[in-house]
């Protein structure tokens, strides 16, 4: 009989890996805020992320055109990113469990 969901989970020690991973896209991500005003927020956990975009960092005025022009952006250049929160000023990253270090650092610079 094969392995329970659950079995996979402990013995792939899969939260531990999602939390690392989620750790060095944080990073990386904290890192795009430090030098780009359009970030106003990073929360979540793990590899479950939102990445507000304003308008204006003070006021946290939701950046609804940029968003869309972000995101089409981040689309020509092969990263597929979710907008979502009142309407749409946030991205939702949700990579898989399968993501590499590699493809978290060339997520991060196709979104600087």
């Amino acid at each position: 009989m094969g392995l329970a969901v659950v079995d996979v989970i402990v013995g792939d020690a899969l939260a531990d890996r999602a939390k690392h991973l989620g750790d060095r896209l944080r990073d990386g991500l904290r890192a795009l805020q430090g030098r780009h005003q359009a970030i106003g927020d990073i929360r979540g956990r793990g590899l479950l992320l939102g990445v507000e975009i304003v308008t204006d960092r003070e006021t946290r005025a939701p950046g609804h055109e940029l968003i869309v022009q972000l995101t089409d952006r981040c689309f020509e250049l092969g990263l597929n990113v979710n907008r979502v929160g009142g309407p749409h000023s946030v991205w939702r990253l949700a990579p898989p469990l399968t993501i590499t270090e590699e493809e978290i650092d060339e997520a991060v610079a196709i979104m600087d």
